[in-house]
């Protein structure tokens, strides 16, 4: 019987202690350290948990901070992106992260994202409200407005957008030339701090990004979000987030 080894990071994440959590048979690569009301952290592409290393430990110190890797990403699961690329889609990353969370016994919690974080992050809010009770989403705007006010500016500098979800296997093919390169490019065009990036996490982006399964399921997330998302929002293009207060906020009212 072999034993799968879960790479761990304490010199990263001081205190914190790594599980593969089984939510309906996805495995979720989850990170959980500090004490006190939980905390999600959603991580962008091409990243995973890993790129909280700064703000983690200092979070840490107040809230039950959980940092897991998107399926797809990182150390997570990497499943086929089936029909319509649907595996992908926001709603069933959401999904996972609510299964993450009931797991290690939180119906109820705050969460953060950021990039393709964020938009899992706002479908959860969408289709678990209960769940949410506070929500931080960063550097994103909604899918279809960005798409609908593509100009020649945008499509110079946000390029991967209509790049990866070309059909398969273009992208994934091109990038196998140098995944090395394509990734470093890319992160490097998003940072404003030079060397800002720890070597060591660096390093893990490589390892991830070297996995053919990741490059794909990357491309599979983009493809799922100019097609299957924007069904999904269209859908609920009347609704905004709502607030479902707790019971102790109930009480005290």
């Amino acid at each position: 019987m072999m034993v799968a080894v879960i790479r761990e990071f304490p010199g990263l994440l001081p205190g914190f202690q790594w599980r593969d959590i089984d939510v309906g048979g996805m495995r979720i690569r989850t990170a959980i350290g500090g004490k006190g009301p939980p905390l999600l952290l959603l991580h962008g592409h091409p990243q995973m948990h890993l790129t909280w290393h700064k703000v983690a430990p200092a979070l840490a110190e107040r809230f039950t901070v959980v940092a897991t890797d998107l399926r797809g990403y990182g150390d997570s699961e990497k499943p086929d992106g089936g029909p319509e690329h649907i595996n992908y889609s926001k709603r069933a990353m959401a999904a996972d992260q609510i299964g993450v969370m009931k797991a290690l016994g939180f119906d109820r919690f705050r969460v953060i994202g950021h990039d393709r974080g964020g938009r899992v992050a706002h479908r959860l809010a969408l289709d678990a409200p209960q769940a949410v009770e506070k929500l931080v989403v960063i550097d994103i705007a909604p899918t279809a407005t960005m798409y609908a006010r593509t100009d020649m500016e945008f499509a110079r500098r946000y390029f991967w957008w209509f790049f990866l979800i070309q059909p398969y296997p273009l992208p994934e093919k091109l990038i196998s030339a140098d995944p090395d390169f394509f990734l470093e490019n890319h992160i490097a065009g998003q940072i404003k701090i030079p060397d800002s990036v720890d070597p060591r996490v660096m390093a893990e982006y490589r390892r991830c990004y070297a996995d053919p399964a990741m490059r794909h399921a990357a491309c599979e997330d983009y493809r799922a979000a100019a097609g299957i998302d924007l069904v999904h929002d269209a859908e609920d293009d009347d609704r905004r987030i709502e607030v479902v207060p707790s019971v102790r906020t109930v009480l005290r009212a």
